[in-house]
């Protein structure tokens, strides 16, 4: 990551009033800096899959980190990821806090109440906001965006908005016309890369 970070910085004139500011920035940012890059590595170190540019709040994981795969330029808030089947996450998604992706249940038709495990989807550029709850078996559409709080059990096409629990989904919600990178809003990025909302 600090690799990209310095390919990839904003370069204002040395010593202008701008590049003082901005590498003043960068010093307030290198704990966060430092701690997602950790964060990053131990996960990799795990047998999880981790694409570059991606930021990873402190997460809590349970079972095989060998079944996580997360793409490039994706953002992870504080969450619980249920690692019993395989749980693909995209490129340029954002998942708020809180959220939960579970992939085992229980069966309530069988008598010796075993477990069943699916894996779960989300595909590029999916949004899922604060305190969602993602259900075994469920993909989450390119695009597709999941209301804070919403219990979701069935697959979300893409650029759909589910909503509610159990959530409800409107269809063709979302342009279809993206290319943000949810990393670029969070202040310790915009110190190395510029503010995503300057032209």
């Amino acid at each position: 990551m600090l690799s990209y970070l310095w390919r990839h910085r904003v370069k204002p004139p040395f010593g202008s009033r701008i590049w003082f500011k901005q590498w003043a920035k960068r010093g307030l940012a290198l704990r966060s800096t430092v701690a997602f890059i950790w964060r990053t590595a131990r996960l990799r170190r795990r047998g999880a899959t981790v694409g570059d540019g991606s930021l990873i709040s402190p997460i809590r994981l349970c079972g095989n980190y060998r079944l996580l795969r997360i793409g490039s330029h994706s953002f992870l808030g504080r969450m619980d990821i249920q690692l019993q089947a395989e749980v693909d996450i995209g490129s340029h998604v954002c998942i708020n806090d809180g959220v939960k992706l579970i992939t085992a249940s229980h069966d309530v038709r069988d008598a010796d109440w075993r477990t069943l495990s699916k894996a779960v989807r989300v595909c590029d550029y999916a949004w899922i906001a604060t305190g969602a709850v993602i259900l075994p078996g469920v993909t989450i559409g390119r695009g597709a965006v999941v209301g804070a709080c919403a219990v979701v059990s069935k697959d979300v096409p893409d650029y759909a908005l589910a909503v509610g629990n159990p959530a409800r989904v409107r269809e063709n919600v979302r342009t279809r016309d993206l290319g943000y990178s949810p990393t670029n809003f969070l202040a310790f990025q915009a110190a190395w890369l510029g503010s995503p909302f300057k032209q």
